[in-house]
């Protein structure tokens, strides 16, 4: 613990932590609290045809357990609904795995998606996908992906212009490591294109992508990695073909991050900061170094960049210590221009942040 908070004290000495203004949050509140089940983890957030929120998280005894499901609440009437069980992990009735990092997406031409992964653990899970024509309050039957077909991995996709889902999705194998792939589906989820994993010829191992895109018609992943540092790699032909992964500059522990591109152009990143440690000639933190530091999944950050390269940090959604930390946000922009980040809060509840991004 004492090592914990020191690494803590020693980000927030140099990290120059911008503190919201207080008008740049609109709403705060959470969205499931401790009740049925112990253990929440891996929010994701959507805003349906009909203009309501809905948001999922996957929660039971512990991450692994296998009772662990999806479960599913809906903003509506100036509060979120009671959450519901909406999948399972059961096999049949001698087997049942745990469920695990649910996206939910809304496309322009068809049903609210609903994609997670079932399976003993992440190097051994399988996509599933499910939809709703109602906007989160039923669900179809959930249909297993294709074979080695996993879906967005964490974050939530992009519909291009052509109406094709692009996913940043990402494997963790036990002898090949971390690597990061792109999944397409021109079908809304029946049929898909998978490609060869990303090149990293500096050695950065990382995960779940998040998908930004630029107004000159380029597409930008920033990911998650060992490394200490934030991954990205860029594409000039629409997510068919990339550029090895490199570090971002952004440092950050061996957590989960979420992006968006805003409406006005610019792209705003929540991570939990870390100030620059030492590194390696290639420019990173060698795994071993960066995984002391999994744990410490505090402060909670907001950062905006004009290109996607060079990134202010703008805000701190939460600083105060707290076991298991503020991880795993998921941010989207609705309509109303509003941002709404959710995120794990102490792995024992969901938290919901509005924020006006014109104040940010």
């Amino acid at each position: 613990m004492k090592r914990l908070l020191a690494l803590w004290l020693a980000a927030l000495s140099g990290a120059c932590l911008a503190a919201a203004p207080e008008t740049a949050i609109v709403r705060s509140e959470f969205i499931h609290e401790p009740g049925a089940y112990p253990q929440c983890h891996a929010s994701t957030i959507a805003e349906t045809a009909d203009g309501a929120l809905v948001a999922a998280w996957f929660g039971g005894t512990h991450e692994k357990n296998p009772d662990v499901c999806i479960w599913l609440s809906r903003y509506e009437h100036g509060r979120w609904s009671d959450e519901v069980r909406v999948a399972d992990g059961i096999q049949h009735d001698a087997k049942r795995h745990p469920c695990w990092n649910p996206v939910l997406f809304q496309s322009r031409r068809g049903p609210l998606l609903l994609f997670y992964k079932v399976g003993p653990s992440p190097s051994d899970w399988w996509g599933m996908l499910m939809r709703s024509e109602d906007g989160g309050r039923t669900w179809s039957e959930p249909r297993r992906l294709p074979e080695d077909v996993l879906g967005p991995i964490k974050n939530k996709p992009v519909e291009l212009a052509d109406g094709t889902l692009l996913c940043g999705s990402s494997t963790e194998d036990p002898v090949l490591g971390w690597r990061v792939h792109l999944e397409r589906t021109a079908d809304l989820g029946r049929t898909w294109q998978v490609s060869e994993p990303l090149a990293t010829p500096e050695g950065i191992h990382a995960i779940q992508p998040s998908i930004l895109t630029h107004a000159d018609g380029r597409l930008q992943l920033v990911c998650r990695s060992q490394e200490k540092v934030l991954a990205t790699s860029w594409s000039a032909d629409g997510g068919v073909t990339w550029s090895p992964l490199a570090p971002t500059g952004i440092h950050a522990p061996n957590s989960g991050t979420d992006a968006v591109t805003l409406a006005d152009g610019r792209q705003l990143l929540v991570y939990n900061h870390r100030d620059p440690a030492p590194k390696r000639a290639s420019g990173t933190q060698a795994p071993e170094e960066a995984a002391s530091d999994w744990g410490v999944r505090w402060p909670l950050n907001v950062a905006i960049s004009a290109d996607g390269v060079t990134w202010t940090m703008v805000a701190t959604l939460e600083d105060r210590p707290l076991k298991d930390g503020y991880a795993y946000p998921a941010v989207i922009q609705t309509r109303d221009g509003r941002v709404h980040v959710t995120y794990t809060w102490g792995r024992v509840k969901i938290k919901h942040v509005v924020l006006d991004p014109r104040r940010l």
